[in-house]
């Protein structure tokens, strides 16, 4: 039998010692403090202008015009966001009624064309996948005036069905993110599937698409927010009726009597413009990150 270890007694650490760990730790708590006050000082200054647009959408157009642009309401109202609604009412919906089919319609077919491109491969499939892979980083006012001579020849040039449709078309190259996100996906599962008897879109419908929730939070949050921001397909594609939210708050400019512009209306309109896509990127911002690591481009 073995006799215990006598147990060593901890020597206190010498001042040289402690005074060398302090020291030590000075400097990281220096260079932390600095970062985060750093930190803290850009996100005042990107957080002072919408700090100004929210008070002075709660002042009045007098209040604005003797100078208060700086300080806070004397009388906070809400007669400006009164008058911003009544100006964007209209646009509103018409910007939903764009908006919801597009990215519905443009998400399922994205879906449907990246499964198709990942796992049934087809000749060709490699050519259309470059092509689209190109047609991702085209920017859409490229095609903006030979499609408006084309659909004005056509008499198709004024209807809001005409915007979806051009919307759902260029939004195609969103294939790739699906398509990128089901290279993951084992074959050995789609075949086990296609042995109990799934078919094409039992496969698609029960296995595919349950397994894509992070690339259609991804896809929705570009298209809603690219879709909803549109400005200039908007103003020429549409007549007065149909026209969306960024037509009619590009109308707001002169609004006043006499030409005067009316600052906190236009103010409270843009706030009322922001305010879905905020919505949108709150509700599912928190797997945006995910998807997009998931739909990230790969071979």
């Amino acid at each position: 039998m073995t006799a215990p270890i006598p147990a060593v007694p901890r020597q206190a650490p010498r001042g040289g010692q402690a005074n060398s760990g302090t020291a030590h730790r000075l400097p990281v708590m220096l260079r932390r403090g600095l970062i985060y006050a750093l930190l803290a000082l850009f996100a005042i200054y990107f957080a002072m202008p919408l700090l100004f647009m929210v008070l002075n959408s709660f002042k009045s157009a007098a209040e604005l015009q003797q100078g208060g642009f700086l300080g806070w309401p004397r009388a906070p109202d809400l007669d400006a966001w009164r008058e911003a609604w009544n100006a964007l009412g209209g646009g509103f919906k018409n910007s939903l009624l764009l908006a919801v089919p597009v990215v519905a319609l443009s998400s399922l077919l994205a879906a449907l064309n990246g499964f198709i491109l990942c796992k049934l491969r087809f000749r060709g499939s490699e050519l259309v996948f470059v092509l689209l892979l190109v047609a991702l980083f085209l920017p859409i006012k490229v095609y903006l005036l030979p499609l408006a001579i084309s659909l004005a020849k056509l008499g198709l040039a004024k209807s809001l069905g005409v915007l979806i449709a051009i919307h759902v078309i260029y939004s195609l190259p969103l294939a790739l993110f699906f398509r990128n996100h089901y290279l993951g996906f084992p074959d050995e599962l789609l075949r086990a599937a296609r042995v109990d008897g799934a078919g094409f879109w039992a496969l698609f419908t029960r296995i595919v698409l349950p397994l894509s929730k992070p690339v259609f939070v991804v896809v929705v949050i570009l298209q809603f927010t690219t879709i909803w921001n549109e400005y200039l397909f908007g103003l020429v594609f549409t007549d007065s009726d149909s026209r969306p939210v960024t037509a009619a708050l590009a109308q707001l400019g002169a609004s006043g009597e006499g030409g005067v512009r009316q600052y906190n209306v236009e103010m409270a309109a843009a706030l009322l413009a922001a305010l879905p896509t905020l919505a949108v990127y709150l509700l599912a911002g928190r797997h945006f990150t995910r998807g997009l690591v998931a739909g990230a481009v790969k071979g």
